[in-house]
């Protein structure tokens, strides 16, 4: 799996679609080509010295080896945004929230369409 190395890259994804679990919020975007799927992985200093944001980042790039070569699509871009939680969640929690977060971002269970509150034939709503 490929990462994501240019700030253009993770601005993209940041206006895309996103999913939020404890440990991380999870952004992905469409590039609307079929290479391979990249991720990225952000943590802001918010969340602690170098030691413990190096250790969140390993945890998160472990977490995203074992799921998203299952779970990816082709020519999506994934950025991962770590919270301090997924420094003390245990480990299988976090595969989960993954799993979770990915199938939510592409869709299960939602409609892809957005809704609009006005009628289709152009009348006023009620």
């Amino acid at each position: 799996m490929d990462r994501l190395l240019k700030r253009r890259d993770f601005l993209a994804a940041a206006k895309a679609e996103r999913a939020s679990v404890a440990g991380f919020l999870l952004q992905g975007r469409d590039r609307r080509d079929q290479g391979e799927a990249r991720i990225g992985l952000t943590v802001t200093k918010k969340v602690g010295n170098a030691v413990v944001r190096n250790r969140i980042r390993r945890r998160l790039r472990e977490v995203a080896r074992q799921v998203l070569p299952a779970k990816a699509r082709p020519g999506f871009d994934y950025v991962m945004v770590a919270r301090l939680h997924a420094l003390h969640a245990p480990f299988p929690d976090l595969v989960r929230d993954l799993e979770r977060a990915v199938s939510r971002l592409h869709g299960a269970g939602k409609p892809r369409t957005k809704e609009t509150s006005a009628p289709a034939d152009g009348a006023r709503p009620a």
